[in-house]
């Protein structure tokens, strides 16, 4: 990448390709077969185009010259009052975030996640949660995003969580 300004610009339902396509290299980078990634794509698709559509799903887009070369998903959703967030019945989730690796180590990951947390104070969000990879946690830990307990199960045959 030359050194062109860095923009950031809200996610919108044209971005669907481009949210599918991060998503399933975010997946596989991590190791997921690629058999998997096929299973999901059109479900996934599908929710994407509605989540976008509807507003539920949201976001930014890093771009130079207006060409994306990375984005962060970001979500609202309801969630009990927690200690963690004892006077809030929400919690921000961030999801998707991806940075094109040719363009990695450049900060463009933490300028999207800083466009994050503004969007999340915006809407009154004081607690927010993602998952993260192990090639991302040294980013979210710099950031001051901390380790929790969550596990998970499947209940259909076939699937599992890693």
């Amino acid at each position: 990448m030359t050194k062109k300004p860095l923009t950031l610009r809200p996610l919108a339902p044209a971005d669907c390709d481009l949210v599918c396509r991060h998503r399933e290299e975010m997946f596989r980078a991590s190791g997921h077969p690629d058999q998997t990634l096929a299973d999901m794509a059109e479900t996934y698709r599908d929710w994407q185009r509605q989540s976008l559509d509807d507003g539920s799903y949201f976001g930014f887009v890093a771009e130079v010259d207006g060409h994306p070369i990375g984005a962060v998903g970001l979500m609202e959703i309801d969630w009990p009052p927690h200690p963690l967030h004892p006077l809030a019945a929400k919690r921000g989730y961030v999801l998707n975030l991806f940075v094109e690796p040719e363009c990695r180590g450049q900060g463009i990951a933490r300028k999207l996640m800083q466009a994050a947390d503004g969007e999340f104070k915006k809407r009154g969000l004081d607690y927010a949660i993602l998952h993260a990879t192990k090639q991302g946690r040294p980013l979210y830990e710099k950031d001051g995003w901390a380790q929790t307990s969550e596990m998970g199960k499947t209940f259909l045959k076939g699937h599992r969580h890693e």
